[in-house]
C-alpha cells in the first residue's frame, strides 16, 4: 500500500512543479516544447539505451512477459477496432492505443514493484516489452502516418532507424545480447543524460496543464473514455484472467502481473504525441485520468491479491 501512494506522490510532486513552472512562466512561452524535444531527442534514449543494455535478457522468455503482451494486445486491439470503425486517424488511434495499454513501468511502476512486491526486478518484463518492442513499432507507425510516410520506399523503411526512441532501444538490446561491457567513460555520460528524461517528461505534462480545459471534454471525450476504460479495467482484467486460468499463475506471481498491468498510462506518451502533434489532448487527458483511477485499483488489486 506504501508503495502505490508513494510513487503517486512523487509525481503528482514533480507535475505540480511543472504546473507552477508553466503558471509563472519561467520557462518562457516555449518551455514545455524545449522540455519535451530534450526528452524525445537526448534524454530518452539515452535512458532507454543505459537501461537495457545492462539489462537481462532472459525475462523474455518468461510466462509474465507472455501475460503482459497478450493483454497489451488485446486493449490496444480493441482501441484500434473502434478507432477505425469511428474514424479517427492513423496517428490518434496509435497515441489512443498506447494510452489504453502502454503502462507507467518506470517512474510509478518501480517504486511500485519496490513497496508492493517487494523486487524492483519484478517490472524488468514489461519494461523491455514495451521499450524493445512497442515503442519501436508505434513511433514508426507515428513517423510513416505524418511527414515521414513521404519518401522512396527504402527511406520508409529505414524508419525506425532514423527515430532517436527507437535507435536508442535497438542499441541497448545489441549491447545486452552480445555481452559487451560499455566503458565508464561512455555510460557515465549517457546515465546522467538519461536521468533527465523522467523530470523533463513530468515537468511538461505539468505545464501542458496549464490553462487547459477540464479533461473528457469536446471531441476527444469518446476516445479518451474508451483509453482509460480499457487501461484501468479491460488491462488488469485481461491480465488476470490469461494468468490465472492459461498460465496457471498463483500467489505472489499472479499479483506481480496484475499489479504492472493495472499501472495508468505513462507520461511519456505525451511526449510522443507532442512530437508528432497529433492526439496531444487525448494523450494529456487520458494519462492524467488513468493515474487517478489507478489510485484505488491498485489499492483494490493488493488487498484482493496480496
Amino acid at each position: 500500500m506504501q508503495g502505490v501512494l508513494t510513487g503517486f506522490a512523487v509525481i503528482a510532486v514533480v507535475i505540480a512543479v511543472g504546473y507552477v513552472l508553466g503558471l509563472r512562466g519561467h520557462l518562457g512561452p516555449q518551455g514545455r516544447e524545449v522540455l519535451t524535444k530534450l526528452a524525445f531527442h537526448v534524454a530518452s534514449p539515452a535512458l532507454l539505451f543505459t537501461t537495457l543494455a545492462t539489462a537481462d535478457l532472459s525475462v523474455v522468455f518468461s510466462s509474465r512477459l507472455l501475460v503482459t503482451a497478450l493483454s497489451t494486445v488485446a486493449v490496444a486491439g480493441v482501441f484500434v477496432a473502434v478507432g477505425v470503425a469511428r474514424g479517427w486517424g492513423v496517428g490518434r488511434t496509435t497515441i489512443g492505443a498506447l494510452c489504453s495499454g502502454y503502462v507507467n513501468s518506470g517512474n510509478l511502476g518501480i517504486p511500485i514493484a519496490v513497496y508492493v512486491l517487494g523486487d524492483a526486478s519484478l517490472v524488468a518484463p514489461v519494461l523491455l516489452f514495451q521499450l524493445v518492442l512497442v515503442t519501436p513499432v508505434a513511433v514508426t507507425i507515428l513517423d510513416l502516418s505524418g511527414g515521414g510516410a513521404r519518401g522512396p520506399l527504402w527511406r520508409r523503411l529505414l524508419t525506425p532507424l532514423r527515430n532517436p526512441i527507437a535507435l536508442g532501444s535497438l542499441a541497448g538490446v545489441a549491447v545486452a545480447a552480445t555481452g559487451l561491457r560499455v566503458p565508464d567513460p561512455v555510460m557515465d555520460p549517457l546515465t546522467l543524460i538519461g536521468n533527465m528524461s523522467v523530470p523533463a517528461v513530468l515537468l511538461a505534462f505539468g505545464i501542458s496543464l496549464c490553462g487547459s480545459t477540464m479533461p473528457m471534454r469536446g471531441a476527444d471525450r469518446e476516445p479518451v473514455l474508451l483509453a482509460v476504460a480499457l487501461k484501468a479495467a479491460g488491462q488488469p482484467a485481461v491480465a488476470w484472467a490469461l494468468a490465472s486460468g492459461v498460465f496457471g499463475l498463483r500467489g505472489a506471481q499472479l499479483l506481480d502481473v496484475v499489479v504492472t498491468s493495472a499501472l495508468p498510462a505513462a507520461q511519456n506518451l505525451y511526449t510522443y504525441a507532442s512530437t508528432y502533434e497529433v492526439g496531444e489532448r487525448l494523450a494529456r487527458d487520458a494519462i492524467l485520468v488513468s493515474t487517478v483511477v489507478s489510485v484505488p485499483v491498485l489499492v483494490g488489486v493488493a488487498a484482493v491479491l496480496g
